[in-house]
C-alpha cells in the first residue's frame, strides 16, 4: 500500500471537482465519500441534492476564517494505492484505512473534534483520495511534522493488519519515482520509459568509469542528451540540468531535470566526489588485440571479473566501508549494460536499474579506494561493444557469474543493517544476472562438458578423484549423474594441466577464494574462476572426435594445395 501526499494553495473546490470528475482519461466510476471529518460531509457522486461547491466551500471555511493568518500551503492531498495483488477492499476498509492515515499523520486524531476538516473518496477500486484543508476548526495550524514519514510507517501497519502484501520500509535515500502525469506523458508519446527514468539512466551510464567532469558532460551530449550547467558569477559550475531532446512542456520548452532531482547520488557535488576516485589509467585503455589474441572487450571482462571477486570479498567482511564498493559495482553493471551484445542487454539493463537501488543508503565509506571498480567500469566502456560469441561471450559469461555473488553479498551487507528496500534491489538484481548469466554461459559451458565428456577415462576419472577429495565427495561414489556434472570443472583442470599448471593445487586455490554456499552451481563459479586465475581461454575449442589418430595435424604450408584451399577459412561456403 502506497500513501502518497502533495500539498497546495488556494481552495479545495478545484481538487475536489478533479477527484468527482471523469478522470483524464475516463478512469474515474462511481465517485462518491467513504469517509470525512464528521461522517455527514457532502457527496456529489451519492446524493444528487449535494454539489462539488458545497463540499469544497465546507472544507475551506476554517481557512477562510482566519483570514491573512492562513499558511501558504492549506491543502494537504494523499493518495493511498493498494498492490495490483492485494486482495478486494470494500469502503468500510478503506473508510478505516483513511481514519488511520490522518490520525497517524496529525492531520485529525482520533477523539480531536476541533482537528482539520477532510474527505476521502473513492471513484476507482483499487486507491482512495483523501483531500483536507491544513487549518484546524479551532482556527490554530496544523502540525504535520514528518507526516510523509508517518503515512508510510502507518501503511505498513495496514499491510499487516489487513493481510495486504508487505512493502518494504524505505530509508529515504531512494531515486524521485515518476508523477502520474509523467507516467500518463510517457504513454501518449508512445514512451516505455519516462523521461525521469530515461535520463537517470543516461547520466548513470555517463558517470560510469568517468575521469573527470569534463568526460561526464561530454559522454552526456555524445548519448544524445541537451545539457546546461548552472554557473556562479566566479564562472565555477555549481550544477547541470539535462533534457530529452524533443521533450517539451506546454510552452514549447524543454522539460529540463536537475541531477539532484533524477537521484540524490547524481548531483554534480556527489559526481565530483566520486569522480575523486577516479580510475587509475586515466587514459582511454587500448582496443587492439593482446599477446593472448583477445578481444579488447573479452581481456576487459576479465580483468573485471577479478576485481569484482575481490569486491565481493571485501562485502562479506561486513564494515561499513564496503559501501562504497557498492557504488563501483553498480558503475561496473551499467558499464556491461551498455556495451553488452542485444540478446542478454535487456536483462543487464533491468539488473543494472534494480541494482542501483542498492548503491544508496545512509552508510558512509570515507576511507575505502575504488578505483579498481572504476577503471575497470572505463575499460568495458572504451572497449566498446562485445560479440555474444566466441571469447568475448565466454567473458561476459566469467564476469557475469562473478556479479551474481556480487549482488548477493550485497543483499546480506544490507539485510545485516536492516535496508530492505536496498537488500530486495541486490536480490532482484540478481535473479536478472542470473537470466543474462544461464544465456551467455550456455554455449560455452556446452562445449567444455563435451570435452570432459572426450577425456581418456584414466584422466577424466584422475581428475575427479581430486574434485572429490577438495569438495568433499567420496572417492567411492558410483554415482554417474554426479561424476558427470563436474564435465565441464573436469576439462577445464585438464586443460589447466596442459598448459603446465598443478590442477589439486589450483581447485584448492579457487575454493578458498570465498565462500561457495550462495552459488546456485558451485561447478560453474569453479569453472570461471579457475580459468580466470590459469589464464585460459573463456571458450575453449572443440573436442575433435572422428579419430583416434594421436599424431599431429599437418601445418597449413605443408597442405596440398586442395587441401588447403578446403581448409581456408576465408573461402566461401559452397552452395548446397
Amino acid at each position: 500500500m502506497i500513501p502518497k501526499i502533495r500539498t497546495g494553495t488556494g481552495g479545495t473546490y478545484g481538487l475536489v471537482r478533479y477527484l468527482f470528475g471523469p478522470g483524464k482519461r475516463d478512469e474515474h466510476t462511481d465517485q462518491h465519500v467513504v469517509a470525512s471529518w464528521n461522517s455527514f460531509a457532502p457527496d456529489p457522486g451519492r446524493n444528487p441534492h449535494h454539489t462539488i461547491a458545497q463540499l469544497a466551500a465546507q472544507l475551506d471555511q476554517p481557512v477562510k476564517a482566519v483570514g491573512d493568518r492562513a499558511p501558504t500551503n492549506t491543502i494537504w492531498h494523499c493518495s493511498v494505492r493498494a498492490d495490483p495483488g492485494d486482495r478486494h477492499l470494500d469502503d468500510n476498509d478503506w473508510a478505516n484505512i483513511a481514519r488511520r492515515i490522518v490520525h497517524a499523520t496529525g492531520l485529525a486524531p482520533e477523539g480531536d473534534t476541533a482537528a482539520c476538516r477532510w474527505v476521502a473518496v473513492r471513484h476507482a477500486d483499487d486507491h482512495i483520495h483523501i483531500a483536507a484543508t491544513l487549518v484546524r476548526q479551532d482556527g490554530r495550524l496544523a502540525g504535520l511534522s514528518f507526516d510523509r514519514r508517518k503515512a508510510q510507517a502507518e501503511a505498513r501497519r495496514i499491510e499487516k493488519d489487513y493481510g495486504l502484501r508487505q512493502l518494504t520500509p524505505g530509508d529515504g535515500t531512494a531515486a524521485k519515482t515518476p508523477t502520474s502525469q509523467e507516467r500518463f506523458k510517457a504513454e501518449r508519446t508512445g514512451r516505455t520509459d519516462t523521461p525521469r527514468e530515461t535520463l537517470r539512466e543516461a547520466v548513470r551510464q555517463a558517470v560510469a568509469g568517468a575521469a573527470s567532469e569534463e568526460e561526464f558532460f561530454s559522454r552526456l551530449r555524445e548519448a544524445g542528451l541537451r545539457v546546461k550547467l548552472r554557473h556562479a558569477p566566479s564562472g565555477d559550475t555549481l550544477g547541470y540540468n539535462v533534457a530529452l531532446p524533443g521533450d517539451r512542456n506546454r510552452d514549447s520548452e524543454p522539460v529540463w531535470f536537475a541531477g539532484s532531482t533524477l537521484a540524490p547520488d547524481l548531483s554534480l557535488p556527489r559526481i565530483r566526489r566520486r569522480l575523486t576516485d577516479g580510475p587509475v589509467d586515466t587514459a582511454p585503455p587500448r582496443t587492439g588485440a593482446s599477446g593472448a589474441d583477445r578481444s579488447a572487450p573479452a581481456r576487459h571482462r576479465r580483468d573485471a571479473a577479478g576485481v569484482a571477486e575481490r569486491a565481493a570479498s571485501v562485502l562479506d567482511e561486513g564494515s561499513d566501508e564496503a559501501a562504497a564498493q557498492l557504488v563501483g559495482a553498480g558503475e561496473l553493471l551499467d558499464a556491461l549494460a551498455q556495451t553488452s551484445p542485444a540478446a542478454n542487454r535487456a536483462e543487464l539493463r533491468d539488473a543494472a536499474r534494480a541494482f542501483e537501488r542498492a548503491t544508496r543508503s545512509h552508510v558512509r565509506a570515507e576511507n575505502t579506494d575504488i578505483r579498481a571498480l572504476r577503471s575497470a567500469a572505463r575499460g568495458i566502456v572504451h572497449a566498446g561493444t562485445a560479440l555474444g560469441r566466441g571469447e568475448d561471450g565466454g567473458a561476459t559469461a566469467m564476469v557475469l557469474s562473478t556479479l551474481v555473488l556480487v549482488t548477493l553479498a550485497a543483499a546480506r551487507w544490507h539485510s545485516a543493517r536492516g535496508h530492505a528496500q536496498q537488500a530486495a534491489a541486490s536480490r532482484q538484481a540478481a535473479d536478472h544476472l542470473r537470466a543474462a548469466y544461464r544465456q551467455t554461459a550456455a554455449n560455452p559451458l556446452r562445449t567444455m562438458r563435451d570435452m570432459g565428456k572426450a577425456l581418456p577415462e584414466p584422466e577424466r576419472r584422475r581428475h575427479e578423484a581430486t574434485i572429490w577429495a577438495t569438495l568433499g565427495e567420496p572417492e567411492t561414489s558410483t554415482d554417474s549423474g554426479a561424476a558427470r556434472r563436474y564435465d565441464a570443472l573436469a576439462a577445464t583442470l585438464a586443460e589447466a594441466e596442459k598448459a603446465g599448471h598443478d590442477p589439486k593445487a589450483l581447485l584448492e586455490e579457487a575454493t578458498s577464494r570465498r565462500e561457495l554456499e550462495t552459488a546456485r552451481n558451485n561447478n560453474d563459479v569453479l569453472v570461471w574462476r579457475i580459468r580466470r586465475i590459469a589464464d585460459l581461454p573463456a571458450l575453449p575449442g572443440k573436442p575433435k572426435t572422428g579419430t583416434t589418430s594421436t599424431q599431429p595435424a599437418p601445418r597449413h604450408a605443408d597442405m596440398p594445395a586442395a587441401a588447403r584451399s578446403a581448409n581456408d577459412p576465408r573461402r566461401p561456403t559452397p552452395r548446397r
